[in-house]
């Protein structure tokens, strides 16, 4: 599958993750995405392709603000 597929096929997927494994397995996913489209981005300088990585990238930091978690306050 062509990488900008796989880009648009990410995005528009609908994220409802179970488990940890799942959300570390797609922030994975959207980093090796975004990673591929630069390179693309390198060679045609697209505007398009930037905004792409933006949004994916959106994303990719909220699956991970998720596996963080919320911080423990001291008491």
């Amino acid at each position: 599958m062509d990488i900008l597929e796989k880009a648009t096929e990410f995005e528009n997927r609908k994220f409802s993750f179970k488990t940890t494994s799942d959300r570390i397995l797609a922030a994975r996913e959207a980093k090796e995405i975004i990673l591929g489209v630069n390179e693309v981005y390198k060679q045609k300088k697209d505007a398009k392709l930037m905004e792409l990585m933006k949004r994916l990238t959106v994303i990719k930091q909220k699956i991970e603000k998720r596996l963080k978690g919320r911080p423990l306050t001291a008491a």
